[in-house]
């Protein structure tokens, strides 16, 4: 059995029903010169309630793909943005 993966980000925008566009950092050492570098990345993760807004922090899981480019599901709002 493989293991999902979870992802924790913020919310920049709705991208349409039951989507949000999910940004998620994360802290990577550069080879050479030994500093950490912020990487970025977006997802789009299925929010089947709408209940997430932007600002928000979320958490989401990986599920079987639902569209070309969504591949996780809403688990939770951590914390509500400032709006």
């Amino acid at each position: 059995m493989t293991v999902k993966r979870e992802i924790k980000g913020r919310v920049v925008s709705k991208s349409g029903d039951k989507t949000v566009s999910v940004l998620v950092e994360r802290r990577v050492m550069h080879p050479r010169y030994r500093k950490f570098v912020r990487k970025f990345k977006k997802y789009l993760i299925h929010d089947e309630k709408n209940v997430a807004a932007t600002g928000d922090i979320v958490t989401a899981t990986e599920c079987r793909p639902l569209s070309k480019t969504k591949s996780f599901r809403l688990k939770e709002v951590v914390s509500k943005g400032v709006r």
